[in-house]
């Protein structure tokens, strides 16, 4: 059966790099970029004050869809542990102070010491301010407007306060073939393509489809519990750009990855971060950076199914650029 699965995948991996690759923009230069930058646009798709982007695709309907998904009542934390100390990959630590310890009970205090944004907090992104493109966000939103508002004044994390509930879809890159190490990681630099994304829908058996989440594994933490902390300017795999290409067909709600979601180097001219401005900023698709799939990769595995009943929720923050979080997967 696995066998019939990699020779299908093979076979659809040379169908679509033969066929859809020809047909579909590429992503390789400054020029590429600020083409899709344009023609990839949401704004003013569902109206000028819209906050949500993409993730207007989660309806109703979609949610009592994904809460079927739920069979086997297995749960999986898809955050990591938050990181108390300073490395090498980490943008800012938790600084967690014990401030009362008594026969009564005891407290204690947190802090970031920088923001929780970058390289190795699990959290999520808010939609129109925190990345920008032009002086813009996303629908329109300037820096201006931030400024003045002392923080985001549409389309801050405060628009997912009810939280994020829809199906979630693991895409497993250490599955495709020939991609992983024999330790199970994909190295630094190494990119996933809107085709591999395809091939790993026939890998997996799954499809995906308008309101969903994907969530892309690469070993990163496996990687790092093994070898130790890597400085980012050494590389990280990642989605290459053309996969705004993806998200724009299928409708995705939004993206998650194990690091920051931008493949390093980008491979797009001198373009850094290309899918964070396309996805936050043209699309209005949200991203969740830092998420952690090592054991969620196993339990899918077990299983055999990458789909699941997924759910996220923010901090109820007013005009926030984003939160930390633990979003949750059921089986």
């Amino acid at each position: 059966m696995r066998f019939a699965r990699c020779l299908s995948a093979f076979i659809t991996f040379v169908f679509v790099f033969t066929f859809s690759a020809q047909e579909r923009p590429s992503i390789e230069t400054n020029e590429d970029f600020h083409r899709a930058m344009e023609e990839l646009s949401n704004w003013g798709r569902w109206g000028p004050e819209d906050e949500l982007g993409q993730a207007n695709f989660i309806t109703r309907e979609k949610r009592v869809q994904a809460a079927g998904l739920v069979r086997e009542g297995i749960t999986v934390s898809l955050a990591h542990d938050v990181v108390q100390e300073d490395a090498v990959d980490t943008s800012a630590y938790l600084n967690r102070e014990v401030v009362r310890v008594s026969p009564t009970g005891a407290s204690d205090r947190l802090s970031y010491t920088g923001s929780y944004h970058g390289t190795i907090h699990s959290h999520l992104d808010s939609l129109d301010c925190h990345i920008m493109y032009e002086g813009n966000g996303y629908n329109g939103v300037s820096f201006e407007e931030v400024e003045a508002a002392n923080g985001c004044p549409r389309g801050s994390i405060y628009a997912h306060r009810n939280g994020v509930i829809t199906r979630g879809i693991l895409f497993d890159a250490t599955l495709l073939p020939g991609r992983a190490t024999d330790e199970g990681w994909l190295e630094p630099g190494t990119a996933i393509t809107y085709d591999d994304l395809v091939v790993l829908e026939e890998i997996q058996g799954v499809q995906v489809e308008a309101g969903d989440v994907i969530l892309l594994h690469t070993g990163r933490w496996k990687r790092r519990e093994a070898l130790g902390a890597w400085p980012t300017s050494e590389g990280v795999a990642g989605y290459h750009a053309d996969v705004a290409y993806f998200l724009k067909d299928r409708g995705v709600a939004m993206i998650g990855h194990d690091m920051w979601n931008d493949v390093a180097p980008s491979g797009v001219g001198d373009i850094s971060l290309p899918l964070h401005s396309l996805a936050l900023v043209s699309l209005g698709v949200s991203i969740f950076d830092n998420l952690d799939f090592t054991e969620v990769a196993e339990v899918a595995k077990e299983l055999g199914r990458y789909e699941f009943l997924f759910m996220a929720s923010p901090l109820r923050i007013e005009k926030g650029m984003g939160s930390p979080l633990n979003p949750i997967a059921t089986f």
